[in-house]
């Protein structure tokens, strides 16, 4: 059964720092592309950031790339998502999701993945 787990999410005030992670398993953890997805109220799923092994590729929204850094511990099959310097408009569930076309990360359509985590709750407020 495949299953993405994320964690590390919560309140933290404008300019801190966050670090969330998404635990795979159930499926070959380096043939996939993994992406981090945010849904903030009202707004449409939006691509942050992904990574793929084999292609070996990252790709990152424009409006966080300064602030945001992905990385992935295969060991562990897991990747995680670095967010620095946040402000208010990050506030949004974060989901990670798996994309198994081999392409890497050549979208950030949300459709074109084929598993998804339940998501965690990032809030910046002070």
């Amino acid at each position: 059964e495949v299953q993405l787990v994320e964690s590390g999410g919560g309140l933290v005030q404008p300019g801190g720092s966050l670090r969330l992670s998404c635990a795979a398993s159930g499926f070959t953890f380096g043939d996939y592309a993994i992406g981090w997805f945010r849904q903030a109220p009202g707004k449409e799923r939006e691509g942050v950031a992904c990574i793929s092994s084999n292609p070996n590729s990252t790709n990152y929204l424009d409006s966080v790339k300064e602030r945001v850094t992905i990385s992935s511990d295969n060991a562990k099959n897991t990747v995680y998502l670095q967010m620095n310097s946040l402000k208010p408009e990050d506030t949004a569930v974060y989901y990670c999701a798996a994309e198994s076309s081999g392409y890497g990360c050549y979208t950030a359509e949300a459709y074109e993945y084929d598993y998804w985590g339940q998501g965690t709750q990032v809030t910046v407020s002070s």
